[in-house]
């Protein structure tokens, strides 16, 4: 008898197991490892006569781990004038020059990052982001040249379109500086007026998978 049960198990077991194999084949017949990407910010490049326009260009390679288990590499460049620590209503305020740098500076940046999958769209993320800044005077005069460490906390939804060819993903995160080097003096009297992090940050990215 214990011998019946035991391969009327068994065969339940395998069973259940092809069946359940089938069905997530089903479910993945959209699933792509690799994805190419950016953000919709860079669309802040088309305000007409910005003078503080932020040159901001973003290109995001990714890979899925698994499907619930995302690391991808992040290549930026951008210029800015002001504190990173300021407010969005202090950013756009057309009469904030009186906290403007003494000039600008230009980076390039070599980032990292992992994304969790928590539940359908829903995720979390987390971003290392090395930048590599020359400060420059309002005659474009280069200063020096500086490094910032960059870590950004994201929560965020993905949409998915045309079956999983491209996704939308909208979310909001938390950025700081623990490691920032070599300032000029005369941008560090800028930024002594605000935060060392920036909160609520939109992120708008897209991507196509492959």
């Amino acid at each position: 008898m214990q011998k019946k049960i035991l391969i009327i198990g068994s065969l339940l077991l395998i069973a259940s197991t092809q069946a359940l194999k089938a069905q997530n084949v089903k479910q993945d017949s959209t699933y792509k490892r690799w994805f190419v990407g950016s953000t919709f910010l860079m669309l802040g490049n088309l305000i007409p006569n910005d003078p503080n326009a932020p040159e901001f260009f973003q290109v995001n390679v990714g890979y899925r781990l698994t499907p619930k288990n995302v690391v991808f590499v992040e290549l930026k460049t951008s210029k800015f004038n002001w504190p990173l620590g300021m407010p969005w209503e202090e950013i756009v305020d057309p009469n904030r020059a009186q906290y403007n740098f003494p000039g600008y500076v230009r980076q390039y940046i070599v980032g990292v990052a992992y994304n969790r999958f928590w539940w359908k769209g829903l995720y979390t993320g987390v971003h290392a982001m090395n930048a590599f800044q020359t400060y420059r005077n309002e005659d474009q005069t280069k200063i020096t040249d500086g490094f910032t460490l960059f870590m950004t906390y994201r929560l965020g939804y993905q949409i998915k379109f045309f079956k999983n060819r491209f996704f939308f993903e909208p979310s909001i995160g938390l950025t700081h500086w623990p490691i920032k080097t070599n300032t000029p003096e005369s941008f560090k009297v800028q930024e002594r007026k605000w935060p060392d992090y920036f909160g609520w940050e939109p992120g708008l990215h897209f991507g196509f998978n492959f």
